[in-house]
């Protein structure tokens, strides 16, 4: 594997930390990882990524690994970054995808670059759990905490910033167990890989470099409006769930596909969370491909 790290100084101060994976000559392709996770979580796309010719680059969001946090953000403030990463890198369009926690922030991209966008695909996106009934289809633990953060209290930092991040900072092989534990057996198997359990451990140990506030505050901004209406997305989206997936489950990619202008789903069977985007990468790249010469 490849892959090759940057810093950018933004306008405002801020450093953005970024890597790149795949060809480093290919078609451009922006990936926003999941939550909480890191720059690092492209690796899991690089082979696939080599063997279809696309230059693969994953940003730290604010917070997260390099890049410095970002007092008062919000989703909509994301598609800022890119476009000055996307001019450091001299990309005049690129490719989007977005992976779980990663789909949001795609679709705020969506909403505000559509020139720049070739084509975009969401893999087992979050959808809108600022709505009861996104939230309610979720496992206890994930339900527990976006409610709770819809009102940002002592308790969610004591039990997301301090038990919860202190476990997941020092030991993200234990989180990745628990996971496991209730996971369906497509994800049990993805999970068992040495080479992406390496992976994910290396992207969840980053995304806590800094501490706990970038985990924290992306998780108010995923329990609040987004502050961008999906209506008003213009640019034809293309989702990807697994019909398995108890992590985030496949009603959140309906919900999102109802509110998308032009929206095409592919739910493919037997697939959980983490094994459809490490199972059909080199399909899903594939068909992002395909849909820019559109």
């Amino acid at each position: 594997m490849n892959e090759s790290n940057g810093t950018l100084a933004l306008h405002d101060g801020r450093c953005l930390g970024y890597a790149e994976f795949g060809d480093p000559v290919g078609v451009p392709l922006i990936y926003c990882h999941g939550f909480p996770a890191s720059r690092l979580e492209g690796a899991l796309l690089d082979v696939a990524a080599k063997q279809k010719g696309i230059r693969a680059i994953v940003p730290d969001r604010p917070g997260y690994g390099l890049s410095s946090f970002q007092e008062g953000r919000q989703l909509v403030d994301w598609p800022e970054d890119l476009a000055q990463l996307t001019d450091h890198l001299q990309l005049d369009r690129f490719l989007l995808i977005g992976i779980s926690g990663g789909g949001p922030y795609a679709l705020a991209v969506a909403s505000q670059l559509p020139a720049r966008l070739m084509a975009v695909s969401l893999v087992c996106p979050l959808g809108p759990v600022y709505r009861d009934e996104a939230v309610r289809l979720m496992q206890p633990p994930a339900r527990f905490a976006f409610k709770a953060a819809r009102s940002p209290s002592a308790l969610l930092r004591w039990m997301y910033g301090g038990l919860a991040g202190h476990a997941m900072r020092s030991k993200p092989e234990l989180a990745l167990a628990l996971l496991a534990v209730a996971a369906p057996p497509a994800d049990q198997a993805a999970l068992r890989r040495r080479e992406v359990h390496r992976i994910l451990c290396a992207s969840i140990r980053e995304a806590f470099r800094q501490g706990v506030r970038g985990v924290l505050h992306e998780l108010v901004l995923y329990a609040n409006l987004w502050r961008f209406e999906l209506a008003d997305i213009k640019v034809p989206v293309t989702l990807w769930h697994g019909d398995s997936d108890r992590t985030v489950p496949p009603a959140h990619t309906r919900m999102l596909a109802d509110r998308l202008p032009d929206a095409e789903v592919h739910l493919v069977a037997d697939e959980g969370h983490f094994s459809l985007p490490i199972n059909h990468a080199t399909e899903i790249l594939g068909m992002l491909l395909e849909r820019k010469g559109r």
